[in-house]
């Protein structure tokens, strides 16, 4: 019950909105990592945008929000699939400091060289379909300015976020404005506006207290709301064996061989979760004479 998002209409204007919370699936990502406090505030806000963004998803797929920095911290990851399954992760540089109350300029975007990168990946793609992806620079001091000017550059759609996070909780709150299909929508002269004038009361302390229905209902309490069922997010890493066999096979026998002669095996450990896989000698061999290691009789799992 702790991981929610609710989405909802307005039922008198063009607008919609999300609201997501995240407990349990936020604290199994921070506690894989040991993340200086700035980075874990900024991993948090973009785990809450992009499961309010995943959650629009009309495929089967993975939407993954990427910024890529020149400073302390070169890169961020979040991927959340469409049935709202997400990870996330941070590659911060060797030999770094980060105080402790660093910016989102000072942690990656030093010298305007970061960017910003939304990827979606069919998960039945045909032969040949690359992922759409869209890059942007980084446009704003937080990564809501960032995200809204990225929605409204790439979608043509006005959106309004407000997000926070700490070690515990990350939360986020999404407005959009929808266009218009067909003839006005009676009373919806200045419901943009307002509805933003009232999520902009919204304290970070409320985004990670108060469940999602709650928050809405405390929020826009004036308006008539159409509430769909609340969904549930949580983590779930996509690693697994079977993808680092396949990773392995792609490289050649002669190549992994010679690291398994350089080093005694091949460890690869994920960047999300820190899961470790271990191949020896003799799970090599298996590998390339079998396509697995997993397999009936196999001595390693």
């Amino acid at each position: 019950m702790s991981d929610r998002l609710l989405k909802f209409l307005f039922a008198d204007a063009p607008v919609r909105g999300e609201i997501v919370r995240l407990e349990t699936a936020w604290r199994r990502i921070v506690e894989q990592h040991g993340y200086p406090a700035p980075v874990t505030r900024l991993l948090g806000e973009m785990t809450a945008a992009t499961a309010l963004l995943a959650a629009n998803l009309k495929f089967d797929g993975t939407l993954i929000l990427q910024i890529l920095g020149d400073g302390p911290v070169r890169l961020l990851v979040v991927e959340c699939a469409s049935d709202l399954r997400l990870r996330a992760t941070a590659k911060l540089r060797d030999g770094v400091s980060i105080g402790p109350h660093a910016s989102l300029r000072e942690l990656v975007n030093m010298n305007g060289q970061g960017r910003c990168a939304l990827l979606l990946e069919m998960a039945h793609a045909m032969p040949g379909q690359q992922p759409y992806q869209g890059i942007v620079s980084l446009q704003g001091e937080t990564v809501a300015q960032v995200l809204q000017n990225y929605l409204k550059q790439s979608e043509q759609l006005e959106s309004r976020l407000w997000l926070a996070a700490d070690d515990n909780r990350c939360a986020g709150l999404l407005l959009q404005k929808l266009p218009r299909e067909g003839g006005r929508i009676a009373g919806d002269e200045d419901a943009w506006e307002r509805a933003g004038a009232l999520a902009a009361t919204v304290s970070e302390a409320e985004l990670l207290a108060l469940p999602p229905l709650a928050l809405a209902q405390r929020l826009f309490w004036q308006e008539r709301l159409e509430p769909y069922a609340p969904l549930a997010p949580r983590f779930e890493c996509r690693c697994s064996r079977e993808r680092i066999e396949r990773m392995l096979l792609s490289l050649g026998r002669a190549e992994v061989e010679a690291i398994v002669a350089e080093r005694g095996a091949v460890e690869v450990t994920c960047d999300f979760c820190n899961a470790r896989q271990r191949f020896d000698a003799v799970d090599v061999a298996q590998l390339f004479a079998t396509g697995s290691t997993t397999a009936a009789g196999s001595a390693s799992h």
